[in-house]
């Protein structure tokens, strides 16, 4: 009996090939390869009650936990109104009002919206400063009270090129996943609304960080995986193997954060928030960042794993609870040693200046890794790190559970049709 890799063997006899087995492994969803796989009526009911507990709970925290109606005319900071586009006309070198021994660059703009729409308006900038001529900008103007025109340079404007990026994101997404791609591309936005409308609202009415965003992981979990992979138990186990995992990454950050003695003041962000006045415990802060932060990678986990439990049943109708346990675990080995290296590596690419900084600085590695604004980074790794590891054994474990019992001796729960009055119903 050969081997195919990731520690599976394959049987030519089987229903399935392993090469199959690998192919459709990604997503738990019903093949079209094999006998369908008909659960018992006790263990689905089982799993979907847990789901509808699950439900319920979130449903109760997110009405709980909804924010009020916002004054939504607080400007601490005087920064009312929104920055116009403005194109840039010519960029030349000149003599500073202020001192005409020193060089300026004299940025000559067409602002293209608004009030001044058309108006061809001048502003000096440092000499050093990256505006040429011909780029596309975002100025504040402000109209002073004697009718002089103040004008800032607030950004570059970027809208072109990052809606150009989405489009090529979602086609290629389209392309690829087809309606299984609408579905994850339909979660994504939803998990966007969920954080816009609820979670910032929620935490700035000064809700606690830590309980809105475990509501509002469980939220995005319920709708991102039911509507990427479909109503069916294998997403139902996910569901409940995500939820598992996300508590126990919950539970060490909060241990860990708290021992570290990490203050959530390491970020500038924060600190700014404080300076605006708003009532945010700046630790909750950091722990709700490392829950909604480690969902993604849980769901990709979780989903893989119930969908290799799904995808070996059927390529042995004849395994266990034990034998698939143990092959699918074997799966999950490799998917994790590429998924936490790929964790650590995105969050040492977002620090990477900073690394930089500490080296040029001359420190030693212990003196860096236990400064906050990086040992917050190395507590976000590790954890998330260690949730997903935990979401290996506990999904799999879950799914193998709910097959175990299924055989394929012609009376029991795996069939090509009815038989002995089972739900063929493919809700699998």
């Amino acid at each position: 009996m050969p081997d195919t890799g990731a520690g599976i063997s394959y049987d030519p006899s089987a229903p399935a090939a392993a090469a199959d087995l690998v192919m459709h492994s990604h997503g738990p969803h019903p093949s079209h390869d094999g006998a369908p796989i008909t659960v018992r009526p006790t263990i689905r009911r089982a799993m979907w009650a847990s789901v509808a507990v699950c439900a319920v709970l979130v449903l109760i925290g997110l009405v709980a936990l909804w924010p009020g109606s916002s004054d939504g005319g607080v400007d601490p900071l005087g920064l009312e109104g929104d920055p116009v586009r403005a194109q840039v006309t010519s960029a030349p070198v000149e003599p500073c009002s202020y001192d005409p021994l020193l060089g300026c660059r004299m940025i000559e703009i067409v602002v293209s919206e608004g009030d001044l729409d058309g108006e061809r308006i001048s502003f000096e900038q440092s000499i050093d400063s990256p505006i040429r001529d011909g780029d596309s900008i975002l100025v504040d103007v402000v109209e002073n009270g004697d009718g002089s025109t103040q004008v800032f340079f607030y950004d570059f404007e970027r809208s072109t090129p990052l809606l150009l990026l989405t489009l090529l994101f979602v086609a290629a997404i389209v392309v690829l996943g087809r309606w299984r791609g609408v579905g994850a591309l339909a979660g994504l936005a939803a998990s966007l609304f969920v954080i816009v409308a609820f979670v910032l609202p929620a935490i700035l009415a000064g809700s606690n960080a830590v309980a809105v965003a475990l509501v509002a992981a469980g939220v995005i979990a319920f709708i991102a995986l039911f509507l990427a992979h479909g109503f069916n138990l294998a997403t139902a186990a996910a569901l409940l193997s995500s939820i598992a995992s996300l508590a126990i990454t919950a539970l060490l950050a909060w241990v860990f954060v708290r021992f570290s003695d990490l203050t959530g003041l390491a970020d500038e962000s924060t600190g700014f928030l404080g300076a605006l006045g708003t009532d945010i415990n700046p630790q909750g802060l950091l722990l709700a960042g490392v829950v909604i932060g480690s969902l993604g990678v849980l769901d990709d986990v979780t989903v893989t794993q119930v969908s290799a439990v799904w995808e070996l049943k059927r390529a042995r109708p004849d395994a266990d609870m034990r034998d698939l346990y143990g092959r699918a675990v074997r799966i999950g080995r490799d998917h994790i040693s590429s998924t936490v290296n790929t964790l650590f590596l995105a969050y040492a690419g977002a620090a990477l200046p900073l690394l930089l900084l500490f080296s040029e600085a001359g420190q030693s590695v212990s003196s860096v890794a236990t400064r906050e604004v990086v040992a917050v980074e190395i507590v976000r790794a590790l954890v998330g790190s260690i949730g997903l590891v935990a979401s290996v054994p506990i999904s799999t474990a879950l799914a193998a559970a709910i097959l175990g019992s299924v055989t394929h001796d012609g009376t029991a729960d795996v069939s090509a049709g009815p038989a002995h009055g089972t739900d063929q119903s493919n809700d699998d």
